[in-house]
């Protein structure tokens, strides 16, 4: 199934009154909770009017589900979970009950099953289509829907349709409260429900493309100047990660500029709007300075040490540099975007934005599918987890490298994960180094090839082979090749390369569940190249 999927929590904000009977909801789902003031939702008008707020975000195609709990009499929103709609009809009996077994279930996993279910489906008309074009078309869905959440004994007491504007009740055909024609959304804002959400400080952030936008490599002149400079960077950095010695200097380098570059964003004169400040970032970066911390970062241990930079003051500008870097892995270098989601991703979900985590480590999966450390995250972070326990690890793992290493690579404050801190390189794609996980990192089991210890520091079990003479960059599985191996650009079609697009030899879905072509560009076998996780993106807990 190509759709991704993620929960937004189990945010439980306000309260509900039990619905009176099929087709009527009453809810108040605005308040955190421990507020004094509260707001019911008692029609399917007001439902609608809810579902950006309970999510954070306006859902665009997609299946939204909100649970419902009985507290003291009244029902209370619980988990919510969303999942794409699939484009073929055929898809959607597995893609409702994925989605209605994953909340419900993750919901019984945290002491809160859910007693009653609210669905919404949202899509906006395609060519030719009206809304209610889209609401009948919809109508089996929405039908299965209730159905998988009536197998799992938790009614469906309300289904919404949002399309063109407009919503539709698939359980009232009362023509006064739920008119054919279906009846308009309020204007944003202007309800007593965004007044309160205003006032608890719930914030709507516009839509999810909005959102993947500001990580997606830019379509602009510069993007030959940039491939350039990856070029460059390459030919000149390979060689010196495949060397012990010079692993670590590089190391060193691509922290200290990172740092360097974070110290300039967190200057930075503020602008107005998020598209402004984006357009900013990208000025105070150089082609060069990318280039170097995007090659830099593809080494698994300099990642895990940049990943230290998560809360407090280091935080904020440390995510704008992440962003930046990922909209600078043009074509062909769009799996190199792996590194840099995968730490927007972290920083996000240390500080609080989930939504932004789901959506940056989704995307980094889309750019590499194998990247253990996003999977691990991505599933600790749908599954509602605590990220302390991974701060507390990066945290230790920073005080070691300080008293351990006490060399001009931590003088400046460079951060250090709990991985491996003996003198070999990784030796298989199984990694055996601890990562971040859901609790504390624990290793990879090792390859049925032997032992870690079968392979000598330097190489690699399983490796990305450097390109061919035709320029066509290969995954395989073959042997670590010999330092100083030669670089040549790969070459691929000019529609691929960014995060979430395809590679040769395989469609790979991004976040948004399409498939382009992408890129692959030389990486050293030094650095991390297919840290291998279980299959299958995370889905809602």
């Amino acid at each position: 199934m190509t759709n991704h999927s993620e929960t937004t929590g189990s945010f439980e904000n306000g309260d509900i009154p039990d619905a009176a009977k099929p087709g009527r909801a009453d809810g108040a789902p605005c308040e955190r909770p421990g507020d004094e003031h509260q707001v019911t939702l008692r029609t399917p008008a007001e439902l609608a009017d809810a579902l950006p707020y309970l999510l954070g975000y306006r859902p665009e195609d997609s299946i939204v589900l909100a649970a419902l709990r009985d507290r003291d009499g009244r029902g209370r929103f619980g988990g919510r979970a969303r999942l794409g709609i699939p484009a073929n009809p055929d898809d959607w009996a597995g893609a409702a009950g994925q989605l209605v077994h994953g909340l419900v279930h993750g919901s019984e996993r945290r002491g809160a099953r859910p007693e009653q279910m609210v669905a919404y489906l949202c899509q906006e008309p395609g060519p030719g289509e009206t809304g209610r074009d889209v609401m009948e078309r919809l109508r089996p869905l929405a039908q299965t829907l209730r159905v998988e959440c009536g197998a799992l004994d938790v009614p469906v007491v309300e289904a919404l349709c949002i399309s063109a504007g407009r919503f539709w009740s698939y359980c009232c055909d009362e023509e006064s409260c739920c008119p054919a024609a279906g009846l308009p959304m309020g204007l944003p804002g202007t309800s007593v429900l965004a007044a309160a959400a205003t006032y608890a400080g719930i914030q709507v952030r516009g839509s999810l493309r909005e959102l993947r936008a500001r990580m997606l490599p830019r379509g602009t002149a510069a993007v030959d100047g940039q491939a350039a400079a990856l070029d460059a960077a390459a030919t000149t950095l390979v060689s010196r990660i495949l060397d012990a010695d010079g692993r670590s200097e590089v190391a060193g380098e691509t922290l200290e500029t990172a740092e360097r570059v974070m110290r300039r964003l967190a200057g930075a004169p503020p602008v107005s709007g998020v598209p402004a400040e984006d357009l900013r970032d990208d000025q105070l970066l150089g082609d060069e300075e990318a280039a170097a911390l995007i090659l830099g970062l593809q080494d698994r241990t300099t990642r895990d040490r940049a990943a230290a930079w998560m809360e407090g003051e280091e935080a904020a500008p440390a995510m704008r540099l992440w962003r930046a870097l990922a909209r600078r892995c043009v074509v062909p270098y769009g799996e190199h975007a792996a590194a840099p989601l995968t730490l927007a991703g972290w920083v996000a979900w240390s500080t609080g934005d989930e939504l932004e985590a789901r959506e940056a480590l989704a995307m980094a999966l889309g750019a590499d599918p194998d990247y253990l450390f996003a999977r691990l995250l991505h599933q600790a972070c749908n599954e509602g987890l605590d990220p302390e326990s991974i701060r507390r690890c990066l945290r230790e793992g920073r005080k070691r490298d300080a008293h351990t290493e006490g060399g001009a690579s931590n003088d400046e404050g460079h951060g250090g994960a709990p991985v491996e801190r003996g003198p070999a390189e990784p030796s298989s794609a199984e990694p055996s180094s601890a990562e971040p996980s859901s609790a504390e990192p624990s290793s990879a089991a090792p390859s049925s090839a032997g032992s870690p210890s079968a392979v000598p520091p330097g190489r690699r079990r399983r490796s990305r082979a450097l390109a061919s003479a035709h320029g066509v960059r290969r995954r395989t599985r073959a042997r670590a090749h010999e330092p100083g191996t030669g670089i040549v650009r790969p070459r691929t079609s000019s529609e691929g390369g960014r995060p979430g697009s395809t590679r040769p030899g395989g469609a790979r879905p991004d976040a948004s569940g399409t498939a382009a072509t992408g890129r692959q560009g030389p990486r050293p076998e030094g650095t991390r190249t297919g840290e291998r996780g279980t299959d299958g993106d995370s889905e809602c807990p």
